[in-house]
Formats: structure tokens, C-alpha cells, sequence
């Protein structure tokens, strides 16, 4: 069973969990939950800055960080890097202790406390040499409203709704306080667009 990387490096997916013997993504109630959440979460962190830019630029200067291309760590608790930046991650990962935190909840956390601190890997320290087997080849991860039509199409009359952040499936209720609905809409009033 070969392992693919889809939209970001870094996390692997058995080709036959993802695709269909067409190469089209599976229907996701037929992808097993911890491949699922993760392919759900990739749609979310998808164009998502270069942590260790982001926290050289910060919000102000977002547009100056370079789009992340890899990702490392567990879902909700990912480190997201640019190929500039991927070498300081695995200095820290594999030489300054942070393996010791992988699977933590301060994961994250704990690269950039030590990226924030001004350290960085030495001058020709040696990265990942990765290699991508015709990666256009493989279909894009769906857009998260796509990926809400898909899931949908197959409950009758009950609505399913996908946390982009987590990768939760939940059953969305009529009175569900989280979905607004037209009874909390003034139909007379006027909003504004911003």
C-alpha cells in the first residue's frame, strides 16, 4: 500500500484509505476517522502562513510569510513550515529535545517558545530531502463547502456539519445554538455588509 502526501508534505495517507480505484477521493464516511479528521483539517490549513514566518512578521506584516508546505505534528497541535524554515523544526525536533514533546498538547507550543527565543538551526544544517512522485497527479483536497456538500448528499433529511479546525462530523439540530437561523434575522433592519 503506497503513502502519499496530499496539499501539505509531511503527513502520509494510504493511497487505498484516501482514493477510489479511480483516483477520486473517497466518500468520507468511508474513510476511517483519524484519516478522516486529518484530511479534513488539511482543507483548513491549506494556504495557512509559515508558522516560523508568521512569527517573524506577525498579523501586521501576514502578507510578508511565505505560504506553509509542510506540516508536522499532530492535528490541532501541527507546526506549519515553509521549505525555508523546515530545517530550524527538524533542528529543534531532532537535536534540541522536541521530539520529547511529540504528541503533546504543547507541541506547537513548545517550537515556537524556542524559534520565539532566536534560535535557529546552524548555518548548512541538512532538512528532509523529499520526494515527490508526480505530485500533480493526485486530486486537490476538496474546497470545506464542497467537502460539506459531499457528506450531506447521502443523509436524508438530516444535515451533517464539519468543524474545520478539529475534524469533528456532528448532526446539526433545528435549534442547534451554534447555527443561526432567520428567527435571530430582523428582516426589517438594516446590516451592515462589513
Amino acid at each position: 500500500m503506497a503513502k502519499v502526501s496530499i496539499g501539505l508534505r509531511g503527513w502520509r495517507f494510504d493511497e487505498e484509505e484516501v482514493f477510489t480505484d479511480d483516483g477520486e477521493f473517497r466518500p468520507l464516511d468511508s474513510v476511517p476517522d483519524e484519516t478522516r479528521k486529518r484530511l479534513i483539517r488539511l482543507t483548513y490549513l491549506q494556504e495557512k502562513p509559515c508558522d516560523a514566518c508568521y512569527l517573524i512578521h506577525g498579523e501586521a506584516e501576514k502578507r510578508r510569510c511565505n505560504q506553509a508546505e509542510i506540516v508536522y505534528g499532530e492535528p490541532m497541535e501541527e507546526v506549519l513550515l515553509c521549505s525555508e524554515h523546515e530545517a530550524d523544526f527538524l533542528y529543534w525536533f531532532r537535536e534540541e529535545g522536541g521530539s520529547e514533546a511529540a504528541g503533546s498538547e504543547t507541541f506547537r507550543d513548545q517550537f515556537h517558545e524556542w524559534f520565539l527565543d532566536g534560535n535557529r538551526a546552524p548555518e548548512g544544517y541538512g532538512g528532509l530531502d523529499h520526494v515527490d512522485t508526480d505530485p500533480d497527479t493526485l486530486p486537490t483536497p476538496p474546497e470545506p463547502a464542497e467537502l460539506n456538500r459531499r457528506l450531506n448528499e447521502n443523509y436524508e433529511g438530516e444535515r451533517k456539519r464539519i468543524d474545520l479546525r478539529t475534524g469533528e462530523i456532528k448532526t446539526v439540530d433545528d435549534d442547534d445554538d451554534d447555527e443561526p437561523s432567520l428567527g435571530d434575522v430582523d428582516l426589517g433592519r438594516e446590516y451592515p455588509s462589513k
